[in-house]
């Protein structure tokens, strides 16, 4: 993983972090999630406790929008390299120690369009990243393996299993 980004409350600027606390169930401390607040709060919790996305994909609507685009302008939580993220949406991952669950596709707003007044969300539909919700707490820091678990191994850490186990959310991304 290679930088971490919260923001304190609601369309706040993005502040990077070297290390963040995790909290199960809520997401990561200092977020404006975790503190219940958030622009799009009023969703399920599990599918906005921890966003991630991947540097090649910011470099890539970066050039496409003809910008200089921060990973943090994204307003993503957690910015990969070299992970498919897409791939983690209904499974769990590592991020270090800390547990967490894909929920759903990430896909961009006009939101994001109006806090920095450039035009991202065409470039960004298949390119937003991911939701995750957070199952076992810990620190992540700048640097932690991102790394897919399989029910067996999330269970030993403390996963819910069963008719518990969370269902992920598919969201159709335009073509």
């Amino acid at each position: 993983m290679r930088e971490i980004w919260t923001a304190p409350v609601a369309a706040a600027p993005m502040v990077r972090r070297d290390s963040v606390p995790a909290v199960p169930g809520v997401g990561l401390a200092g977020d404006r999630y975790a503190a219940g607040g958030g622009t799009w709060a009023r969703y399920p919790l599990q599918e906005k406790q921890v966003t991630l996305i991947d540097a090649d994909d910011v470099a890539a609507v970066a050039a496409e929008a003809g910008v200089d685009l921060s990973p943090g302008w994204t307003r993503r939580n957690l910015v990969t390299r070299g992970v498919d993220l897409p791939a983690l949406v209904g499974r769990w991952f590592l991020v270090g120690d800390v547990l967490l669950f894909g929920t759903k596709r990430c896909p961009p707003c006009a939101h994001l369009e109006r806090l920095t007044g450039v035009r991202l969300v065409r470039a960004m539909a298949s390119r937003g990243g991911i939701n995750a919700a957070v199952f076992s707490g810990g620190q992540i820091a700048e640097g932690a393996a991102v790394r897919a678990v399989d029910d067996a191994e999330a269970a030993r850490r403390g996963a819910p299993t069963g008719a518990d186990r969370p269902v992920p959310r598919t969201v159709v991304l335009p073509d």
